[in-house]
């Protein structure tokens, strides 16, 4: 087992992750994970879908579109939406990722605030989340 290749995977983290939902949840079989974020540049968010889907979990990747790799659904079994709320509601686990802008080469959203104000994850919508369930 290695701490990962650099820029592709992370498995140590994975494996990390996995472990915390198991604690928690009393298993990862059956459970609904949503990986938030920057997905394209994320080496936690591949080897968490390696990890996870591997032990039974299905797996939702949510973020704007220009952050998540096009083939990913189809290659990965993972379902993908750009919504967050909605992937918020649907899930079990959230799994909230950076943005690597030091990873991107050109800006693939209008600013970190209209980012944040779509994609952020904060406590009110949590609590809104909650009240829902």
């Amino acid at each position: 087992m290695n701490a990962g290749d650099g820029i592709n995977e992370h498995p140590t983290q994975a494996l990390l992750d996995a472990f915390s939902i198991r604690e928690r949840l009393g298993g990862v079989e059956g459970k609904k994970v949503a990986i938030c974020g920057d997905i394209m540049h994320s080496r936690v968010a591949l080897s968490n879908i390696y990890c996870l889907r591997k032990l039974g979990a299905e797996v939702t990747v949510v973020g704007p579109p220009t952050l998540i790799p096009k083939h990913l659904a189809a290659a990965l079994d993972v379902n993908v939406t750009y919504n967050l709320r909605e992937a918020l509601n649907w899930c079990d686990v959230a799994n909230v990722l950076r943005i690597q802008l030091e990873r991107q080469n050109t800006p693939l959203f209008s600013s970190l605030r209209e980012y944040s104000l779509v994609y952020g994850v904060n406590r009110a919508l949590l609590e809104s989340r909650i009240k829902r369930s």
